[in-house]
């Protein structure tokens, strides 16, 4: 009878523990996602006490929840779930468990816990602003866009988002005349994009962004690119990047006085640099310079 006795009060002193704990416990709350190119991350609040911890639990719609082995019984309020989402077309939603720490005491009841959003990463997931190079000659301008790396892994391969997207991956340029507020935008579905008909002797300005046709409206474009603007296009090195102007204002003063100006606007380039010296080695100095490269001038 004495046994039975000790055996009731040590069972109700556990339900009393586990009653003040889940007192204690609080459930989590404003559980949101995160997600830029498929670097998906679960947060929510508030911070635990010493009290309890959480656990994350992810499953997709109509699968198997599984729990996430760097987020169990955690003091922190974030879970990197990236690479749990095998399937970046799968929809996935978590749970988050309020649970005691380790080692305080067995899960002798289900302990709160708040369930997350419908995450769909193919369709939510952020598109960060691409990065591209520019060239401009004769009127057309070349941009070579970087297909961005995700946070998914194919094997051991990191993937693009050229692998996830394939031919639905699109990019959008945006462009306009330098210090001019019109502007033309034009679509690819490649990476190395050729905008033509530009003016010559004009500076112009590109932007990229990601689009993709396929997702829901307003969720279709990734963030614009920083500007890349073009130096200004000259018709010829020649006539362009180097011009000499050499004017001669005499006076006579006495019959001896002579005044000289001479005025150089040089682009230095390489292709240039002859001109240059000629006239640095010519030993008159009121004379124009001799030589290929003034000849080819004329």
């Amino acid at each position: 009878a004495h046994s039975l006795i000790v055996d009731a009060t040590i069972e109700t002193l556990l339900l009393l523990i586990v009653i003040i704990i889940i007192i204690v416990i609080i459930r989590a709350k404003n559980v949101i996602w995160k997600s830029t190119n498929f670097k998906t991350v679960l947060v929510w609040e508030p911070k635990p006490s010493a009290n309890y911890s959480y656990t994350v639990e992810l499953s997709p719609v109509g699968g198997n929840a599984q729990k996430i082995p760097n987020c169990i019984q955690s003091s922190q309020t974030m879970c990197d779930l990236s690479t749990a989402m095998t399937d970046p077309k799968a929809c996935y939603v978590a749970d988050v468990l309020s649970q005691p720490p380790r080692g305080v005491i067995p899960e002798l009841s289900e302990f709160p816990h708040k369930t997350s959003p419908k995450f769909c990463p193919y369709n939510d997931t952020e598109i960060d602003r691409p990065k591209f190079t520019l060239e401009v000659s004769k009127g057309k301008a070349t941009l070579n866009v970087t297909d961005s790396p995700t946070a998914i892994f194919n094997g051991q391969h990191l993937q693009t988002l050229r692998d996830i997207f394939s031919e639905q991956l699109h990019y959008k340029v945006t462009y306009w005349k330098n210090r001019s507020t019109g502007k033309k935008t034009s679509d690819s579905q490649t990476s190395m994009i050729e905008v033509t008909g530009l003016d010559q002797g004009e500076s112009y300005c590109f932007q990229v962004q990601v689009y993709i046709p396929s997702r829901t409206y307003g969720k279709q474009f990734g963030d614009l690119s920083h500007a890349q603007c073009s130096e200004v296009e000259n018709q010829s090195i020649l006539d362009g990047e180097l011009l000499y102007f050499s004017t001669v204002l005499t006076t006579k003063r006495n019959t001896s006085a002579f005044i000289t100006s001479k005025v150089f606007v040089m682009n230095v380039q390489l292709q240039s640099v002859c001109a240059v010296v000629a006239r640095i080695l010519s030993r008159n100095p009121t004379a124009p310079p001799s030589g290929s490269c003034y000849s080819n001038r004329q």
